[in-house]
């Protein structure tokens, strides 16, 4: 019999929506506790922020962080990145999930060696930390362009280091059928030729191919529908609409999104969901052993929407679980 799944929460989802006010680091915790719907939270790391309203909320509502993660840029942040991995591990944390921005800080694009360079030194300092670094597939990260994992995974192997991945199929499912996001992560050529393969239902799947080789340590869960609406409410820093990566979980109420909503929508997102737990299940030493539920308010995601973000992440762990306790293997 397989262990119970650990089920955690993006702390940036604790809220009803971003129309409201911030509710607070102690608030955020005493909600999550009450719940009893997850076993830790996840939080990324801010530049200049106050931590001790977390140790303190930790302490007070014994709900652990596990899981601390930061987003980065490479020649600017990686002294940041060294304190960070090892507050991450002076808390004890599983491990620290980081991005890279896919430009370096005096604005070239980073090549496959320079993100090796600054993915090992991010290993080695969580190794000394006691809490190693898992690199998430985000859009506009190093890695938009998917392919890139393996060409990592190549030059760590060269060095005697670990590849370590956290998957999120919401920054690649949403790219389904949709011509302009494909092209923005330049990989409208390979999919149309069938070099890369994005859909859950094909054995050949990039995430698919990372879950084989041992490479997925963590994973975050969100929903989207493959080739989604653009968030009409919500404005990225460069004035475009905001990114399709949030699909509601559970049907909002009328008026507060800002399209249609379907249930169906979700088959794909679901499907490959279920494929990874099957996939933990089947094999427990080469899986993540935790997932994340990131319902969030940013423009990507659900900024600007009134339907009440912890709910749907609420929604989302109990239908993990559901799962999970019916898959086969699991007793």
């Amino acid at each position: 019999m397989n262990e119970p799944l650990p089920i955690g929460i993006n702390i940036d989802g604790v809220l009803d929506h971003d129309g409201l006010p911030d509710p607070g680091v102690a608030e955020r915790f005493a909600r999550v506790a009450a719940s009893g719907a997850f076993d830790y939270i996840e939080k990324n790391l801010v530049p200049g922020e106050d931590f001790a309203p977390y140790r303190d909320a930790v302490q007070r509502h014994g709900v652990p962080l596990g899981v601390l993660g930061g987003i980065f840029c490479a020649g600017r942040d990686e002294a940041r990145m060294h304190a960070a991995l090892g507050l991450a591990g002076e808390l004890g944390a599983a491990l620290f999930n980081c991005q890279l921005f896919a430009r370096h800080a005096d604005g070239h694009a980073l090549s496959d060696d320079e993100v090796a360079d600054w993915c090992s030194d991010a290993l080695e300092h969580g190794a000394r930390a006691g809490c190693l670094p898992s690199f998430e597939v985000h859009v506009d990260m190093w890695n938009e362009d998917c392919r890139r994992v393996d060409a990592l995974a190549e030059r760590l192997a060269r060095r005697g280091l670990p590849m370590r991945v956290t998957l999120d199929h919401a920054h690649i499912l949403y790219k389904i059928g949709n011509a302009q996001e494909l092209a923005v992560a330049g990989i409208a050529d390979a999919v149309a030729r069938g070099e890369l393969v994005l859909e859950p239902r094909s054995p050949r799947a990039v995430y698919t191919r990372w879950l084989h080789a041992g490479w997925v340590v963590h994973a975050h869960t969100r929903s989207v529908a493959p080739g989604g609406p653009a968030n009409a409410w919500a404005r990225r820093g460069d004035g475009r609409p905001g990114r399709a990566i949030q699909y509601p979980f559970v049907r909002p109420q009328p008026g507060a999104w800002h399209s249609p909503w379907r249930a169906g929508a979700l088959a794909m997102w679901k499907e490959a969901v279920e494929q990874l737990l099957a996939w933990r299940a089947a094999h427990p030493d080469r899986a993540p052993q935790r997932i994340s539920c990131e319902f969030i308010p940013f423009a990507d995601c659900g900024g600007g929407a009134r339907y009440p973000i912890f709910e749907q992440n609420l929604a989302c762990a109990a239908w993990l679980r559901e799962r999970w306790s019916a898959t086969p293997g699991i007793a």
